[in-house]
């Protein structure tokens, strides 16, 4: 088995469209989404294709594919970059029979890797609902140092929530 991380094309923008929208109510819970925030397959498609027109460094996400045996199984995103400075993470394995099986841990160190070197990062965070344990384990195991448990709205598909925050820093 080999696992690699590797930019998004815009042909794999229906992963992430497919992901949420595919999910039920209870897991978006799960991670803080609120199903009303989510976009129309359509305008989502547009959007995404509207923002891989754009070089990676001006886009609003930056996202990267995780492949076990060129099969993709999960991704990565990157927004909030300061380029220099610091960036936000996201993470997400696609399938759910992969899932605690350490393909994140090593996809998420592999992903920090590409945010490193391509934004010219300090600090990276990542900040995961605070009851969805999964992540919180992941990101312990790739290196991550626990920050602060907060409450905030992360992103604009999210609810106001309790957050956990991690850091890596290089």
């Amino acid at each position: 088995m080999r696992l690699h991380v590797r930019d998004m094309t815009l042909g794999e923008a229906d992963l992430v469209i497919d992901y949420f929208l595919g999910a039920t109510p209870e897991y978006l819970d799960m991670m803080g989404v609120d199903p009303s925030r989510l976009m129309t397959r359509e305008a989502w498609r547009a959007h995404m294709q509207q923002q891989f027109a754009l070089p990676p460094l001006e886009r609003e996400v930056f996202r990267v594919t995780w492949l076990l045996d060129d099969a993709p199984v999960g991704y990565s995103s990157c927004d909030k970059v300061v380029a220099g400075e610091q960036a936000f993470m996201h993470l997400h394995v696609l399938i759910p029979d992969l899932r605690r099986q350490g393909i994140g841990t090593e996809c998420v160190r592999l992903s920090a890797d590409v945010y490193f070197e391509m934004f010219g990062l300090k600090r990276l965070f990542c900040q995961p609902h605070a009851f969805n344990t999964a992540p919180h384990r992941t990101l312990q195991k790739a290196g991550f140092k626990f920050v602060k448990t907060y409450m905030t709205v992360p992103g604009a598909i999210n609810y106001h929530q309790a957050v956990t925050q991690w850091v890596l820093e290089r």
